[in-house]
């Protein structure tokens, strides 16, 4: 079986197109002056080309580069994390503003260490942004914060345009998958959100090709529904590394295709589902397309 996983090859569909025209190049170069840290690159993600170079947009890792948690699928580094730096949400929002974002995602390593989780840096992010870009609409994508009540209502209070947080895998795999989550404390952080401030979008991820069943995922969808989740991607698992947990199956698009028309079946307002669908890929397009719901069920 083992040499079985080891020949798993990527197919045809996943290749990916490189773009390092000057929107990469430049966007690289004001991380690294900015001292910033991006998931784009801290993950290795494969959309990092297209979003940098000809979409223009980034996913900022805020409270440092090094998570607390060990998770078997994620190529962030773990570890003991630094102190914390109360001047970063000074310098993302100032970055924002010099790229002319009109979307953001603000994500964070985990920070088990912090009694608040990160949340009050996470918060502190959200309204400096919004200070200096009003119009750039800002999506959070926290960890589950310890599953603390104060430290989501935190970050909430500050108001972001989503709330982003992904359960990852199937109920079955999460203890295999994911380092100290649950997907229990998951599903109760979304709902939770939605009772603390109905108007904000939620939204959740789920990678596939780790071992689930399609009732598995279908099932996965019913818990986010339940949960009132509004806005799901499900994307292809691909091995970061060789210590991280081995690819079992790669998708199909036409498998993806399905999964999209059932989970719109569902009642997802939006729907993601792609090869190379990660949690933040066109997240501008769906705030956009959040924001249209609820102007017409206003």
């Amino acid at each position: 079986m083992a040499q079985k996983e080891e020949s798993l090859r990527k197919p045809e569909w996943l290749k990916i197109k490189l773009n390092t025209n000057e929107n990469y190049t430049g966007l690289k170069k004001l991380m690294r002056e900015q001292k910033l840290h991006t998931v784009c690159e801290e993950a290795k993600c494969p959309n990092i080309h297209e979003c940098w170079a000809v979409r223009r947009t980034a996913t900022f890792m805020i409270l440092g580069s090094v998570c607390t948690r060990a998770c078997r699928f994620c190529a962030v580094k773990t570890g003991l994390p630094t102190e914390l730096d109360w001047q970063e949400p000074e310098r993302v929002a100032d970055s924002v503003r010099i790229m002319n974002l009109k979307h953001v995602v603000i994500t964070a390593v985990a920070r088990d260490d912090l009694k608040d989780g990160g949340a009050a840096v996470f918060a502190e992010t959200v309204r400096a942004v919004r200070k200096k870009n009003p119009f750039t609409t800002i999506e959070v994508l926290p960890s589950d914060m310890g599953g603390v009540y104060e430290n989501l209502k935190t970050l909430m209070d500050a108001k972001p345009d989503i709330l982003n947080h992904n359960i990852e895998t199937i109920r079955r795999l999460t203890p295999r998958v994911r380092a100290r989550a649950t997907y229990e404390r998951s599903l109760e952080f979304l709902r939770r959100a939605k009772e603390i401030n109905p108007d904000i979008p939620t939204k959740s991820s789920i990678m596939i090709g780790l071992g689930e069943t399609k009732e598995e995922i279908i099932e996965a969808m019913d818990d986010l529904r339940a949960n009132h989740v509004d806005i799901i991607t499900i994307g292809q698992y691909l091995q970061p590394t060789k210590k991280h947990l081995k690819v079992q199956k790669f998708y199909h698009p036409d498998e993806f295709a399905e999964l999209k028309e059932i989970a719109l079946s569902k009642g997802f307002s939006h729907c993601e589902a792609g090869p190379l669908v990660r949690s933040s890929y066109h997240a501008d397009e769906q705030v956009n397309e959040a924001a249209k719901q609820r102007q017409a069920k206003a």
